[in-house]
């Protein structure tokens, strides 16, 4: 990896900011789906952070290289903000059964934390949500894309 590809440019920093919103938009597209009593507590601000480092890291890296990358990697970086954002989410809940003493030994927790994970994607198997993830990883693609062009 050439050590250029670390340097902040345009593209990068539209990338991030850009999934950074979608986390945000997402994460309150996905509260209504879970039950009334759920304490979200950090939920949307984690989610914005995660999409803020996916956008920098993971899209901001692949631009460049023509609109069609670009709208590949705007869709890389929102299928790695999703899982980072299930993982984080369901490691945050089971370290909160364990606290609570509800888990009692490393592989039941490891255990627990996947069944979260599986229950957190299938939540998420909502049409709108996944159109406005899509379509927001398709729009951050072009237009990080068109930046990069536009400043570099």
């Amino acid at each position: 990896m050439p050590l250029t590809d670390k340097m902040p440019t345009a593209g990068k920093v539209v990338a991030a900011i850009g999934l950074g919103v979608v986390g945000w938009i997402g994460s309150e597209l996905f509260r209504p789906l879970l039950p009334p009593d759920t304490n979200f507590g950090w939920f949307n601000y984690v989610n914005v952070a995660l999409g803020f480092v996916c956008g920098w890291v993971v899209t901001g890296r692949r631009l460049g290289h023509g609109y069609a990358a670009g709208i590949s990697a705007g869709l890389t970086g929102v299928a790695a903000l999703v899982f980072w954002a299930v993982f984080c989410q369901s490691l945050n809940e089971m370290l909160r059964l364990a606290l609570d003493r509800r888990i009692t030994g490393l592989m039941t927790g490891l255990t627990r934390m996947f069944e979260l994970a599986a229950d957190h994607v299938l939540t998420m198997l909502d049409g709108t949500l996944i159109g406005v993830l899509l379509a927001g990883g398709f729009l951050v693609g072009a237009v990080a894309e068109w930046v990069a062009r536009r400043w570099s």
